[in-house]
């Protein structure tokens, strides 16, 4: 019984368009995670995520993107179009959006410069030191609020961090109650670093980036205190690739996360078989999971 909650401040490709030209919230996110959940024929879920290659008005777009903006327009409400989707494609669990309201990020850059938009943030020409987004402080759905105060475990990401993890920490309520909530708490850390976005940061410094995010609400309590990260890879001609495109893995100082107090878990997330991208294995993520929630459970 998964619930997603899920950033709505994409500013960029179909999903920018779409927000800009039709005054809907970005339907992309959301759409990837309603196809993750999905048991419906394959078919169907691959419809969902096909993105028009030609087409006045419609390269770029994905299917799911205006499928969910028409159904916006026809229910007058995107949380309604998403339940309605869910059923067309069978989803197992939930997707909600973390708001309602139209939000835009900024952050501000280690060289003093401020910018603006998920698309502009993702390619930082300098680290990043502090985000935020306007409206300040935006409302939680109380799906989503309600969500967490019944849930048996929270985990954060994978994902991009400043650009789909943090913004949902941009919602004070969605903190308020995360933090309130007895449930352990987990965080997934991804498998290399993105390009203009986390250049250099380990999973220590992933961790910095969201206790920095939370303490501008003024929580200095740790929340995350579980990590699951990747074991040391092996080097091997996929990093290579990855390398020469300006992605390296990203590494975890054990030592040092316990020394700080972290509960730190590693495992071999990409999988045991070998694959065209670094990616997180589905089966070997879950499993994964579970041992963290089930040595959890033992411990109290």
């Amino acid at each position: 019984r998964i619930t997603a909650i899920v950033t709505v401040a994409d500013d960029g490709g179909s999903s920018g368009i779409l927000r800009r030209e039709m005054g809907v919230q970005p339907p992309g996110d959301i759409r990837n995670c309603l196809a993750a959940l999905a048991t419906e024929e394959p078919l169907l879920t691959r419809l969902f995520q096909y993105r028009f290659s030609a087409g006045s008005g419609l390269e770029g777009h994905s299917f799911g993107n205006l499928f969910l903006s028409a159904l916006t327009a026809i229910t007058g409400n995107f949380e309604t179009a998403i339940t309605a989707s869910s059923r067309v494609l069978s989803v197992q669990g939930q997707v909600v959006p973390a708001t309602n309201v139209d939000v835009r990020l900024w952050a501000e850059l280690e060289n003093g410069q401020r910018i603006e938009g998920e698309s502009a943030i993702g390619n930082s020409p300098s680290p990043i030191v502090r985000m935020g987004c306007l409206p300040e402080k935006p409302p939680a759905l109380p799906r989503a609020l309600e969500a967490i105060n019944n849930a048996d475990l929270i985990v954060l990401g994978p994902g991009s961090l400043y650009t789909s993890l943090l913004p949902n920490l941009l919602v004070p309520e969605l903190v308020e109650s995360i933090q309130k909530s007895n449930a352990p708490k987990l965080y997934i850390c991804n498998l290399m670093t993105q390009p203009g976005e986390t250049d250099g940061l380990d999973v220590n410094g992933h961790l910095r980036a969201i206790e920095a995010q939370l303490a501008s609400l003024g929580i200095t309590k740790r929340i995350f205190s579980a990590v699951l990260a990747q074991d040391d890879m092996e080097p091997s001609p996929l990093i290579d690739y990855y390398q020469a495109r300006g992605a390296e893995p990203v590494i975890c100082d054990r030592r040092l996360l316990i020394s700080k107090g972290y509960e730190v878990m590693q495992a071999p997330l990409q999988g045991e078989r070998p694959t065209a991208t670094l990616r997180h294995d589905p089966r070997s993520l879950s499993l994964a999971i579970m041992r963290f929630y089930k040595k959890y459970k033992r411990d109290i």
